[in-house]
């Protein structure tokens, strides 16, 4: 009988290889669509791979101690890219550790990924861990307490309830400390303070009118229209409104609404345009898995599509778009990204690259820790393996079939949108 870790292993061989048994290059050049079992198990077997080294040693307390540090040279990123590593892996993670109805060596594998998870918000948040890392320092560290809440945010009945009262008051003073940086207004960091605002609300402690109501004003003010906002008064031509805008703007908005209901009306029009962007999305990926190399940050590779996913985990894709065809669009992108040579380095951490090592394409923020931000690709692995996404028949996704020459009508603009949208203020104790 195989081991766990051997049949996850020749998942990914299976991955790699395509359903059809074709050999590696010949898989380079021909997308092949595997039953929809072998895609979940491929993603589960990605999603390992890209996991084990961080969950496992942060757990022991030694990520610090040997998590390469990968960089330009002199950019001197080591007092961030550890929690980089952790926040935005949990960030993308977090929804498959919640998910349910799944059995087998998956639950074998959730199970064990659920107790680490827990161990490793005790360690990243202890001040007595070697391991504690870094809140309040730099504005890079605002960046990634972040993501951290926002991974907490979106599996709060596993990285919240369940914990210890110790580990529980860590974890809000790790994110209160974050306070101390002053939030830039002129890009989309705003949404940054924004997030750690909204999970001290869910964790039921005050919150700032500035950081996070102010914040969110800031970031609707840039809306552009047909589902894109600008980072900051002007319109860049890269993924950050799927790396970051939208998604933090659901999960803000989540968090309010759930809070107090006058943000609902607002809630509905922030989801209507990120139902349009990840119909983009879903357009941008080509026939053979590829999809365009626009703009800064590239090295966080199929994170790019954060916001198709996240839309897809939602079930809120538009009518004309089949789970199915997000699934296999998906799955050939983190494919192709995921076999090139030198992702991996030889203990299992990602290396800087889009499609392999390509140490050039890391800009100087860029570090081992930052490239975590792949796994939010993976969001659709919290809904279980019954979910259409995962149990329909493999579909083609719009780039195949056009450029197959199927009769598909053409794409329109967002309808009835909006610029303006009216937030209140949040309801606090007097």
């Amino acid at each position: 009988m195989k081991t766990r870790r051997e049949f996850f292993k020749s998942a990914a061989v299976l991955g790699a290889l395509g359903a059809t048994g074709l050999p590696l290059g010949a898989a380079e050049n021909k997308v092949e669509a595997g039953a929809p079992g072998d895609d979940r198990r491929y993603w589960i077997s990605i999603l390992e791979k890209i996991s084990r080294p961080v969950l496992e040693n942060l757990s022991r307390r030694e990520l610090k101690k040997n998590m390469p540090v990968e960089e330009q040279r002199g950019a001197k990123r080591a007092p961030f890219t550890h929690l980089e590593a952790f926040g935005r892996l949990l960030c993308g993670i977090a929804p498959w550790l919640v998910v349910e109805k799944i059995s087998g060596d998956e639950l074998k594998l959730q199970t064990e990924f659920i107790k680490l998870a827990q161990a490793v918000l005790d360690a990243a948040t202890d001040p007595a861990s070697p391991d504690f890392l870094n809140f309040s320092e730099g504005g890079q560290a605002l960046v990634d307490t972040a993501f951290l809440a926002q991974g907490i945010l979106r599996a709060p009945k596993i990285l919240w309830e369940p914990l210890e009262p110790r580990v529980k008051l860590q974890i809000i003073a790790a994110l209160k400390s974050s306070r101390k940086i002053a939030t830039p207004t002129n890009n989309n960091w705003v949404m940054f303070a924004a997030v750690v605002e909204a999970a001290l609300l869910e964790f039921g402690e005050p919150t700032l009118e500035p950081r996070l109501e102010g914040c969110v004003r800031k970031m609707l003010g840039w809306y552009l229209g047909d589902g894109a906002y600008g980072d900051g008064e002007f319109f860049h031509f890269d993924y950050y409104n799927s790396f970051v805008i939208h998604p933090m703007l659901l999960d803000v908005f989540q968090t309010l609404a759930k809070n107090d209901f006058a943000f609902s009306p607002a809630r509905k029009i922030i989801l209507a345009r990120a139902k349009r962007f990840a119909e983009i999305q879903e357009r941008f990926i080509a026939p053979d898995g590829t999809f365009p190399l626009l703009g800064r940050s590239m090295a966080y590779r199929f994170g790019a599509f954060q916001t198709l996913a996240q839309i897809s985990l939602q079930r809120e894709l538009p009518e004309k778009i089949h789970p199915a065809q997000v699934r296999c669009a998906l799955t050939a992108v983190i494919r192709k990204m995921t076999i090139a040579p030198g992702t991996f380095d030889a203990h299992g951490w990602l290396q800087i690259g889009f499609c392999g090592h390509q140490a050039a394409i890391g800009e100087g923020y860029i570090s081992t820790g930052s490239l975590y931000l792949c796994t939010a690709g993976l969001l659709p692995l919290g809904l279980p393996p019954t979910d259409e996404f995962w149990s329909a028949p493999a579909a083609k996704w719009t780039a195949q079939k056009i450029w197959a020459g199927e009769n598909l009508p053409p794409d329109h603009a967002l309808a009835g949108d909006v610029r303006a949208v009216e937030i209140p203020a949040l309801k606090r104790g007097g």
